[in-house]
């Protein structure tokens, strides 16, 4: 009997462990974010800063966006007339599509890709910043390293994301369009016409929420990891850098994923 009962005692406190380190964090990086949203339109000198930000994570990340969503909405309509036409239903093609895409996938993939380019240059960036002690360089100088790294990054993530999942929907239509009309011969019109009368302005609006919401916690997690670096266990200078890094991809994703499946139940 005392045996068993030591048997299930470590796997217990193993578990408590893990769950209080779980909460620990969260705790700190929602303090984090509390912190960079406080800070974000703080003095004049913030706008240069962020149209910066705005240019490197928005304006830099198009080509990427463009492509993914070309060749999703590609692989969508084809996937989809198969589908449809099996049931003569083709005709309900730019719905499917249009529902899918705007709804899901184009905020996830958007996400996605922006937090594979954007999301780990921001956690490297700060993260060298930490290793080499430029960050404290700048809290004995009396400037705000939040004020200075993390606040435009928030501000221009807030801004570009809704904008990049809203080019993501125009090429992804345009792109099922491009195989389920003109490769695979599904009517036009009635494409078009379905697409236009299944979309309403909650469904638009669900996106963009969705959208802003990635795009706090892709900035939140990937500039925290960066921000706490020099925390990391086991791992120093540029290993710490890279383990932070890696860590920040894979939190953005579950976290993506795990917020979608949340936002999708409370807004539909």
């Amino acid at each position: 009997m005392a045996e068993k009962a030591r048997g299930t005692f470590f796997p217990m406190m193993l578990l408590c462990t893990i769950c209080m380190e779980t909460v620990d964090e969260l705790g700190k990086m929602f303090i984090f974010l509390l912190d960079a949203l406080r800070l974000m339109f703080a003095g004049w000198g913030q706008f240069s800063k962020m149209v910066r930000q705005i240019y490197f994570i928005g304006v830099q990340s198009v080509s990427v966006i463009a492509l993914i969503g070309l060749f999703s909405g590609m692989v969508m309509g084809m996937q989809l007339y198969f589908a449809l036409s099996t049931f003569g239903a083709d005709g309900f093609l730019g719905t499917a599509v249009a529902m899918s895409m705007v709804r899901e996938l184009a905020p996830v993939l958007s996400a996605i890709m922006l937090t594979g380019r954007a999301g780990s240059a921001m956690t490297a960036e700060i993260g060298v910043m930490r290793i080499s002690e430029q960050i404290d360089a700048l809290t004995i100088m009396d400037i705000n390293p939040m004020r200075y790294l993390v606040a435009p990054k928030m501000a221009a993530c807030l801004l570009s994301f809704p904008i990049l999942t809203a080019f993501f929907n125009l090429i992804s239509l345009w792109g099922s369009w491009l195989t389920g009309v003109k490769l695979l011969g599904a009517n036009e019109g009635a494409y078009w016409a379905s697409v236009q009368s299944s979309l309403n302005w909650a469904d638009v609006e669900g996106g963009f929420i969705k959208s802003i919401i990635f795009g706090v916690l892709v900035c939140t997690i990937c500039c925290f990891e960066g921000y706490y670096t020099h925390t990391r266990s086991g791992h120093a200078g540029p290993e710490g850098v890279s383990q932070s890094t890696t860590s920040a991809v894979v939190k953005s994703c579950v976290a993506i994923l795990a917020a979608d499946y949340i936002l999708t139940s409370l807004l539909w």
